[in-house]
C-alpha cells in the first residue's frame, strides 16, 4: 500500500526551546493556567514532528515583530565605515565651532545650532541604514 500524506519534518530542540518559550510566555501573560502550560510543555518535549508543536500554538497569538530601537547603536558604528566617518567630522565641526567661540568670547552659545544639526544628520543617516538593511535593499555606502 502506497502512503500519500505528506513528509513530516522531524523537530529538532531548537524547535522544542522555540514553541516552550511561547506557551511559557503565554502562562505568564495568563493567557494558560498552571496547568495547560504544564501539559503542553510535557507535550512539547515529547513531540517527534514539527506538526506536532505547531499544533500547540494554534490557538496562542503570534508575537508582534520587533520594533526596531534606536539605529545609531556601537553595533551600527563598529559595521559602517560611513557612519563612523559620518560621526568623526560631526565631532571634529562641533569642537571647532566651540574653540571659535571660548576664543572670540563667550557670548551667546551659538555653536548649539550647527550641533544640533549634525546631530539631526548623524540620526537621519543612521535610521536610513537600519530602514534600508531591514527592508533588504542594498546599502552603497
Amino acid at each position: 500500500m502506497e502512503d500519500t500524506s505528506p513528509a513530516r519534518i522531524r523537530a529538532a530542540d531548537a524547535d522544542r526551546e522555540r514553541v516552550a518559550t511561547t506557551v511559557q510566555n503565554a502562562g505568564s501573560e495568563g493567557r494558560l493556567t498552571l496547568d495547560e502550560v504544564e501539559e503542553r510543555l510535557t507535550r512539547v518535549y515529547a513531540a517527534r514532528f514539527t506538526d506536532e508543536l505547531t499544533a500547540l500554538t494554534t490557538d496562542l497569538p503570534r508575537p508582534a515583530p520587533p520594533r526596531p530601537g534606536f539605529p545609531l547603536t556601537r553595533e551600527a558604528l563598529r559595521c559602517h565605515p560611513a557612519l563612523r566617518l559620518h560621526l568623526a567630522v560631526a565631532v571634529a565641526v562641533a569642537v571647532l565651532a566651540i574653540v571659535r567661540w571660548a576664543v572670540l568670547g563667550p557670548g551667546f552659545f551659538w555653536p548649539a545650532f550647527p550641533m544640533f544639526w549634525l546631530a539631526v544628520s548623524l540620526l537621519v543617516h543612521a535610521r536610513v541604514r537600519s530602514f534600508r538593511e531591514r527592508s533588504g535593499a542594498a546599502v552603497p555606502y
